[in-house]
């Protein structure tokens, strides 16, 4: 018996996804220790994928303070990247102003 599994996201939904987190990086400032500030496109990805999948792990740093626990998007299968693009596409779209999205596929919301 063959089991059926879902494709895992492709290299283009891959460099789509980086390509949002550098945009947002470049134009929001986000609380952080109580000031806002700039976010490099990594810490965009935890912030992101937290927001997917609604839940965050925190675990105690070894030295005290806390840790979120991230989720890998490498596993992630390509309903699940869709699902995380979809996100932040709507978060992008709710910030003022609206996040200017650099890639060329990403119609403005004004379109519709």
């Amino acid at each position: 018996m063959t089991e059926l599994t879902e494709p895992v996201r492709s290299l283009a939904a891959n460099a789509k996804m980086w390509s949002m987190l550098t945009d947002l990086s470049q134009q929001l400032e986000w609380p952080v220790d109580g000031r806002m500030q700039k976010l490099e496109p990594w810490e965009w990805k935890v912030i992101m994928t937290a927001g997917l999948r609604k839940h965050q792990r925190v675990a105690a740093g070894i030295d005290g303070g806390f840790v979120m626990l991230g989720v890998s998007t490498s596993r992630m299968k390509k309903s699940e990247l869709s699902d995380l693009l979809e996100v932040m596409f709507a978060f992008g779209a709710v910030q003022e102003p609206p996040i200017a999205w650099s890639d060329p596929t990403i119609v403005p919301l004004e379109a519709y």
